[in-house]
């Protein structure tokens, strides 16, 4: 846990000085084709409780998210670069910490004018992990998670429509998305043969981001939403992962935000534990909906250029 803190630390720093090297170029230099931008904030939650006769647990918990951006744009060239960063931390009296949120997000789309500035020749690279371990914290701290295990890499080409700053819709028939477990032990939980490390997938895939600031006032809303068949193996069966959204702005350092994610891969199987005879026993089903969100209040920090 503490590597993984240090890691993200060291990232948001880099971002920051990055950003900030940015606004300091001179005021007198010509209009850049470069949009540059960094939000990080950091919620928190705390219940403490002392002879309190309905009961409960003093609890804490902490969520880091930072999120960089750097857009450029040409009369014949466009070029979106997205980098995603959370951790988060929880932990009840008595207990070990637990891990609420991990993620590394990067996102590269780089699209050729083909019609008007809004529909674009494109490729795309798109790469998904977490920074640290995951446990099975209800039963036990079985590891089901690690850096690059899994990690996610989806390469494309196609076409994208962006009409304009706020929406962008790109369409794939050629993709390829490898599914990557360094630690074998994982492999079969993520779809990977066992003792393997990657699969791979070849198949058509799709992504829609829409960004809206100010959708009200003080308000920002986002939305992300990727998805991707296998032509092999099931196209029937699409896996999806959607981001959205809405970041509430109180002052230029108080922010509260609401996130929630949904996952469906058809290659990772749901287990059920059972007990039958007195032997606790586990089974396979099918792949389930994954869903998770995230409400906090906390410090923020956002700058654009």
């Amino acid at each position: 846990m503490k590597k993984a803190f240090l890691c993200f630390l060291c990232l948001s720093g880099l971002l920051s000085s990055a950003v900030a090297q940015e606004a300091e170029a001179p005021a007198e230099a010509p209009a850049s084709k470069w949009k540059k931008g960094l939000f990080t904030s950091f919620t928190f939650n705390q219940i403490s409780l002392k002879n309190w006769a309905a009961g409960g647990k003093n609890s804490f918990s902490g969520t880091w998210i930072g999120n960089a951006y750097a857009n450029y744009k040409s009369e014949k060239a466009t070029w979106d670069n997205t980098l995603e960063m959370g951790y988060g931390l929880m932990r009840y009296k008595g207990e070990d910490y637990q891990k609420s949120e991990d993620k590394i997000h990067i996102s590269s789309i780089y699209g050729y004018d083909a019609s008007r500035q809004k529909l674009f020749y494109s490729g795309l690279f798109d790469f998904k992990s977490q920074f640290g371990k995951g446990y099975k914290y209800d039963k036990d701290t079985t590891v089901v998670s690690k850096c690059m295990s899994p990690g996610y890499i989806s390469i494309s080409a196609g076409m994208l429509y962006k009409p304009n700053d706020k929406l962008s819709i790109y369409l794939s028939p050629i993709a390829g998305k490898f599914t990557i477990v360094g630690d074998t032990v994982l492999s079969t939980i993520y779809g990977v043969e066992a003792n393997e490390n990657v699969r791979s997938e070849f198949g058509a895939t799709a992504k829609i981001t829409y960004n809206h600031p100010n959708i009200v006032k003080n308000v920002d809303y986002y939305f992300r939403g990727d998805f991707f068949t296998n032509w092999k193996e099931h196209p029937e069966h699409i896996d999806v992962d959607i981001e959205t959204g809405f970041n509430f702005k109180v002052n230029d350092w108080l922010t509260a935000l609401i996130k929630v994610n949904l996952l469906f891969d058809d290659d990772i199987k749901y287990k059920e534990q059972y007990e039958e005879n007195g032997e606790i026993l586990t089974r396979e089903r099918g792949a389930r909906l994954q869903c998770k969100e995230l409400f906090g209040f906390g410090l923020s920090f956002k700058l654009d250029k």
